[in-house]
């Protein structure tokens, strides 16, 4: 299996690796996908309010006017 020479540059150095060592490549470019996904999924949680738990191991007691208490009465 014969590559062509690249010039130099970032895709010369991808191509390069991928044809060396494709396991590291392929493996590195899925962790970057898990990365982006994990960022993604915490976005999602914060942006829905995922921290409001009904039910808490710990009593907590809101003020009538706590603008927490909208969110919880549902």
């Amino acid at each position: 299996m014969s590559v062509a020479p690249a010039n130099r540059g970032l895709v010369a150095l991808f191509k390069r690796g991928w044809n060396e060592i494709p396991e590291i490549i392929g493996s590195s470019f899925m962790g970057l996908i898990g990365i982006g996904m994990t960022g993604y999924g915490l976005y999602i949680y914060y942006a829905k309010d995922g921290d409001n738990r009904r039910y808490k191991d710990r009593y907590t007691v809101y003020r009538h006017d706590d603008p927490r208490v909208e969110k919880i009465k549902d």
